[in-house]
């Protein structure tokens, strides 16, 4: 029967349904070390993470739906067709086999079983991978079954254990954050480092690709109108991202209170395991592992689908989907043994090159009905997204030379939103020509 809008249980099971495709590895390991580095500076650190790791991903799914685009490639490719086949490509590697993928397998090790190794933690990482990997293939080919009991089951059981760790540590806090000093970097910069590490979680790129799934549920419900489908979305988003809101503050709290206890971690998979230790003991570190390790297997599971079936579409007549699942699976067990501080490292740069211009093309989505959806303006600004951030993935290679002429020409460029200025220049340049030749998708 079709209906203009979801009942209110309707709309919590499509927000738990979005909920679980975005909470995985990174939503938990990069808001407990946010809170370590930022220390008492960890208000202004907490609303920079929330605009990248909730405001924007939301948007993004909101965006595929206001379009009323089948795909990324579909919605992608108002810039141009070209640019929408490399765009939707280097999106899904980079929250699949380059980084998410692997992020998985490592942030499970890292939780469980590393700190169990002794003087061996490169074999055991490459044992517990394979092992992994192994079930990720099995049921990446098979996916249906597994998917949706360790949705039901796993899921609950993790959120749990995950509210009971943050009630213990936040009544027996390690340190009031007021007398956490924070490092360097966030001492005057603490609101902008923010929004770089909420890039970390990756939900915003996440959310372009994984919209269209949201977009079906909502249509397998009774919702059929392209604008109330829309209306829908929007909805159950705003629920999931106030419960990602509220998990990421707290999380980030308890990250600022345990440097009272340890010191800074190499990252939020360390940090996590100590205070699950601390407070729980060695059963509450084993039943962390555990829960991390079925959620972070079912977040695979779904990239490995994800990606397999885009690369069929992008890459037609190459691989069938069982091909590219292999594929995926195989490399993303070669990259999980670089550890997990490598994967965060190098995921960084890349980050920083594709952010913007995925950021740029939310926006332009949301707002097409205002310049008629013209290729003008979603070129123009694309470009003016692209350009510093080109500058930004050098910059955060560490080549100086690069970064400070960025610096010089991009105005907030040290701030990480170099962007901003030449993609509002490309809007406008775009709007004019959209004005002077016509607003033809051509």
């Amino acid at each position: 029967m079709k209906k203009k809008t979801l009942t209110m249980k309707e709309t919590i099971l499509v927000a738990s349904t979005l909920f679980g495709m975005f909470f995985g590895a990174g939503n938990l390991i990069f808001p407990v070390h946010l809170g370590q580095m930022a220390g008492s500076n960890s208000w202004l650190a907490i609303i920079g993470f929330c605009i990248t790791a909730v405001t924007i991903p939301i948007l993004a799914v909101a965006a595929i739906g206001n379009t009323h685009s089948d795909d990324l490639f579909h919605l992608s490719s108002k810039v141009g067709r070209k640019y929408g086949r490399v765009f939707t490509a280097v999106l899904y590697l980079t929250i699949g086999p380059f980084f998410a993928i692997p992020r998985c397998a490592t942030v499970s090790f890292t939780t469980g079983l590393e700190p169990l190794t002794g003087g061996h933690p490169r074999i055991a990482l490459l044992l517990f991978s394979l092992v992994f990997f192994a079930f990720v293939m099995f049921f990446s080919l098979r996916p249906s079954g597994i998917t949706t009991w360790i949705g039901r089951i796993i899921n609950p059981i993790f959120l749990l254990f995950l509210a009971v760790l943050i009630i213990v540590a936040l009544i027996n806090p390690g340190s009031p954050i007021s007398e956490v000093a924070p490092i360097d970097d966030y001492q005057s910069g603490a609101l902008f480092n923010g929004i770089i590490e909420g890039y970390g979680t990756m939900d915003a790129i996440a959310g372009l690709a994984f919209g269209i799934v949201i977009i079906n549920v909502v249509r397998d419900l009774g919702v059929d109108d392209d604008n109330d489908v829309a209306r829908a979305t929007l909805k159950s988003g705003v629920f999931t991202g106030i419960l990602m809101a509220i998990i990421y503050i707290l999380t980030i709290i308890m990250g600022a209170q345990s440097r009272g206890l340890f010191e800074l971690s190499d990252n939020g998979g360390i940090a996590l395991t100590q205070i699950s230790n601390h407070y729980l003991g060695g059963v509450g570190q084993f039943v962390l592992a555990i829960t991390i390790t079925f959620a972070c297997l079912k977040t695979a599971i779904g990239l490995v689908t994800s990606c397999g079936e885009m690369f069929v579409t992008l890459i037609p007549g190459k691989l069938n989907y069982r091909g590219w699942a292999m594929v995926f699976t195989l490399f993303s067990f070669i990259v999980s043994n670089i550890g997990l501080t490598a994967i965060i490292k190098f995921a960084v740069p890349v980050l920083m090159l594709i952010y913007p211009p995925a950021i740029a093309l939310i926006i332009l989505a949301l707002c097409e009905k205002l310049f008629k959806g013209s290729r003008y303006v979603y070129l123009c600004a694309s470009i003016g997204a692209i350009i510093p951030a080109v500058f930004d993935f050098f910059k955060a290679l560490g080549v100086t030379s690069i970064a400070g002429l960025g610096a010089k020409i991009f105005p907030f460029f040290d701030l990480g939103l170099g962007w901003v200025v030449p993609s509002l220049i490309g809007l406008v340049i775009g709007l004019v020509l959209a004005k002077t030749k016509g607003s033809e998708n051509s």
